[in-house]
């Protein structure tokens, strides 16, 4: 007859059971006292110390909340500086379209006041040579 027991947990150590026959049995060494004494009432220093942990568990989410706002103000401040961007690129991009319409306009004017020089008696040349004579 082979008896084979096994209790809950990790470490188990074989022993024999009856040394006749040859069978074991498989005991655990784990720790079942965690289930008993999460049944009893806490002592004053577990109280303290569940008091200290809370304490520290506000500190912690405190600091995580400060950190959480500076990020949102963060993003926040990027955001807006990426949409000031887009709108001075905008700009930017406006500008160099009306400097080229103006220099295409400074060209044709620049053209029409040669052309209008050139046909105009005022603006000849003068031979002051051939006047004189």
């Amino acid at each position: 007859m082979h008896v084979s027991r096994t209790l809950r947990k990790e470490s188990k150590m074989e022993l024999p059971l009856d040394e006749e026959d040859g069978t074991f049995t498989n005991i655990s060494l784990a720790d079942d006292s965690a289930e008993h004494l999460s049944r009893l009432p806490p002592s004053k220093v577990e109280r303290g110390h569940a008091t200290m942990m809370n304490a520290d568990m506000d500190a912690v989410e405190a600091e995580n909340q400060v950190e959480l706002e500076e990020k949102t103000r963060l993003i926040n401040q990027v955001l807006e500086l990426q949409h000031t961007l887009e709108d001075l690129s905008a700009r930017v991009d406006a500008v160099k379209e009306e400097n080229l319409k103006l220099k295409s306009e400074n060209q044709v004017l620049g053209q029409y006041i040669e052309n209008l020089m050139s046909a105009s008696s005022v603006f000849q040349t003068t031979d002051t040579k051939s006047k004189r004579k």
